[in-house]
């Protein structure tokens, strides 16, 4: 058999506050708006910039609650580093049109952001975050109740 990889990495900022509601099963999901900017000069030396919106999905499973993180930390304007998969989906909608979508699916999301709108890279919301969201390997999310001893540690295994 094999092997493939579907990984995808961005850090970009919220186009809007997170859309966090429940499926009809108790689930709690979250969907959120990215937006990710790429800069260059053109040949004339005028700058140009080209930005490209993504629609992220974050789901409260496993133990890890990516969607009540996002939903009480996570605002409009924020920067987020996302972690996930990708995935297409297709449906009908209701004039029997079929529709396209291409998501990412996040495993590990962490907020760069700090709570001061400042925009820079905020330690203890950074901690916070990364703490709420990674996802051990038995499939367990590191707990809030164990952040004191988070904010306080260095992170040196940071993804970028």
């Amino acid at each position: 058999m094999s092997r493939s990889l579907n990984k995808v990495m961005l850090i970009g900022n919220l186009g809007a506050d997170p859309e966090v509601r429940s499926t009809n099963n108790g689930s709690r999901v979250a969907n959120l708006s990215l937006a990710t900017s790429r800069q260059w000069t053109g040949q004339g030396g005028e700058k140009q910039e080209k930005t490209e919106w993504h629609r992220v999905i974050c789901w409260n499973n496993k133990g890890a609650q990516l969607a009540d993180l996002a939903e009480k930390y996570m605002k409009k304007g924020d920067r987020i580093y996302v972690e996930g998969r990708l995935e297409y989906r297709t449906w009908e909608d209701r004039e029997k049109q079929t529709r396209y979508v291409t998501e990412i699916i996040a495993r590990e999301v962490i907020l760069l952001s700090s709570r001061g709108g400042g925009g820079g890279e905020g330690t203890g919301e950074f901690a916070r975050a990364k703490a709420a969201a990674k996802v051990a390997p038995e499939g367990k999310a590191e707990s809030l109740d164990a952040l004191p001893e988070a904010l306080d540690e260095e992170d040196d295994d940071l993804p970028f």
